[in-house]
């Protein structure tokens, strides 16, 4: 059965079919993504810690990060939060995000075709940007007396 064929569930089932086709990526793909990609971010001697502490309860933090990649990668709309607001206080700089952008990148060639990799570590790229700023924006800052 192709991508094309699955049943779609989005808002915008037309946009999010043509992705599909043109990408191989379906729900299925994504959820083997965020399963495997989170198994190696949980036993990651860096990430695991940061996400150890806040995450007690997995199965709905990964259907969560299905639904956020399915939005992101197919168009579907099935995420509704606020992903600046919740990575805004976490105690990380870019070498954290850089991390995360190799377990992803990874992640993403094992588990998608590559046109489905590529369009997956584009948008990663750019969220580890969008995320960096948003941390660096919430950093307290001092600045120095002129006079």
């Amino acid at each position: 059965m192709s991508p094309a064929d699955r049943q779609i569930i989005s808002a915008r089932p037309e946009t999010t079919a043509a992705i599909m086709a043109q990408t191989g990526l379906d729900e299925d793909k994504l959820t083997q993504l965020v399963h495997r990609f989170y198994d190696k971010v949980r036993a990651d001697a860096v990430l695991g810690p940061i996400f150890a502490s806040r995450i007690s309860d997995w199965a709905p933090h990964l259907q969560r990060m299905v639904e956020f990649w399915s939005s992101v990668a197919l168009m579907t709309g099935r995420f509704h939060g606020a992903p600046m607001q919740v990575h805004a206080s976490l105690p990380v700089e870019w070498d954290h995000f850089e991390r995360w952008l190799m377990l992803f990148r990874e992640t993403a060639t094992e588990t998608c075709p590559p046109e489905g990799a590529a369009h997956l570590i584009e948008r990663a790229e750019r969220i580890a940007r969008s995320l960096h700023m948003a941390v660096e924006n919430a950093t307290p800052r001092t600045v120095p007396s002129l006079l």
